[in-house]
C-alpha cells in the first residue's frame, strides 16, 4: 500500500512538473496572410520565440482588427492586430461592439502608421477635396475601415454627399482609377504601398492633400485618428509632403493579462527591435518614442516597461 501510494505521489510530482515546465503558448491574432498584420506579427512572433525563454509565440490567420478584439479579450489568444479606431470602439462598446458591450482590452503599443492615401491622376480635374463633388471615387470594401475614414473625411470637407462613391477593394479601385472608371480611389495602408507604387509607375498620380484644420477637426470628433505627414518622394511622383489621416496599427492584450508576462514580453520586442525591423520596410516605423501613442491606455506591464526605458 505505501509501495503503491509513494508510486502515485511521484506520478503526480512529475506530471506537475511537466505542465510547469511545457512552453507558454503565445497565439497572436494578426489578420490575411497577405497583409501587413500577419507579415509584422510572425515577425514579432519569431522575436518572442528568440528572446524570451520558455515561450512559444505563433501568428494566427484571422479577420483582423474586430475578431482580433473579440478573441483577445475573451481569452482564445493572448497577443492581437487591431487598427486604432477599431481599439478604442472595443474599449468604449461602440461600432460594431455596440451590442456586445466593452471589451476588456490594453494597448500595449503603437506600431507603424496606417493612412488615408486619396490618389488620382492627371485628366480627372481633381487637384483638391473641394474638387471632388460629381466625381466617381472608390472608398474602399464596405463597412471597411477605409470606407468609414473616408467618409468621414469627405463629410469633413463637406462633399460626400456630392459624389458618387464606389465600394472596391484597394487593387479594383486603383485599377478602376487607371481605365478611367472612378475619378479617385482610396487607399488605407503604411506607405509607400503597392497599388500605388503600380500605379504610379503606370501613370501621372497625385495624392490630395488634406489641410490642417480639416485634419485637427476630424481628430477632435475621431480621438483616435492622428495627423502624418508623407514625405516627398514617398511615391516617385510625389514632389511634396501630403497630409493625411492616420489610424494606426497597434499591438494589444487582454487588460487582465499578467503584468509580468506582458512587461517580458514588450521587453522582448523593443530590446530586438533591429531584428524586428528587417521583416518589412514598415517594421523600422516601430519605435520607442511614438510606442506609447496609443488610443487606449497602455497595459500595467507595458506601461511599466516603457517608464522604466525612459529614465
Amino acid at each position: 500500500m505505501l509501495k503503491r501510494v509513494m508510486t502515485a505521489t511521484v506520478l503526480s510530482l512529475s506530471l506537475s512538473a511537466g505542465v510547469v515546465s511545457a512552453d507558454d503558448r503565445i497565439s497572436i491574432g494578426t489578420g490575411g496572410t497577405g497583409g501587413l498584420f500577419y507579415v509584422i506579427g510572425a515577425g514579432i512572433s519569431e522575436v518572442i520565440n528568440k528572446h524570451l525563454d520558455g515561450v512559444t509565440a505563433r501568428a494566427e490567420v484571422t479577420g483582423a482588427s474586430v475578431e482580433n478584439n473579440h478573441r483577445v479579450a475573451a481569452g482564445q489568444m493572448q497577443l492581437g492586430f487591431s487598427s486604432s479606431s477599431t481599439l478604442y470602439e472595443a474599449k468604449h462598446g461602440e461600432g460594431p461592439f455596440e451590442a456586445r458591450g466593452a471589451l476588456d482590452v490594453a494597448a500595449i503599443a503603437y506600431l507603424y502608421p496606417a493612412v488615408l492615401q486619396v490618389a488620382t491622376v492627371d485628366g480627372t480635374g481633381v487637384e483638391s477635396f473641394d474638387d471632388l463633388k460629381g466625381k466617381r471615387v472608390s472608398i474602399g470594401p464596405p463597412g471597411s475601415n477605409a470606407a468609414v475614414l473616408a467618409t468621414r473625411l469627405l463629410q469633413a470637407y463637406g462633399v460626400f454627399d456630392d459624389i458618387t462613391p464606389r465600394f472596391l477593394s484597394y487593387t479594383e479601385g486603383v485599377k478602376a482609377l487607371n481605365d478611367g472608371q472612378v475619378d479617385a480611389a482610396v487607399v488605407l495602408a503604411g506607405a509607400p504601398t503597392a497599388s500605388l507604387i503600380d500605379l504610379d509607375s503606370q501613370t501621372d498620380m497625385r495624392l490630395l492633400s488634406a489641410d490642417a484644420d480639416v485634419l485637427s477637426g476630424l481628430i477632435e470628433k475621431y480621438p483616435f485618428y492622428q495627423s502624418y505627414t508623407l514625405k516627398a518622394g514617398t511615391y516617385s511622383d510625389q514632389t511634396e509632403a501630403v497630409s493625411v489621416i492616420n489610424d494606426p496599427a497597434v499591438l494589444f492584450a487582454s487588460g487582465s493579462a499578467d503584468q509580468s508576462k506582458i512587461y517580458d514580453i514588450t521587453n522582448a520586442i523593443f530590446s530586438n527591435l533591429e531584428e524586428l525591423q528587417q521583416v518589412h520596410p514598415l517594421a523600422k516605423e516601430i519605435q520607442p518614442e511614438t510606442a506609447t501613442q496609443t488610443p487606449i491606455p497602455l497595459h500595467p506591464g507595458a506601461q511599466k516597461y516603457f517608464d522604466q526605458s525612459a529614465q
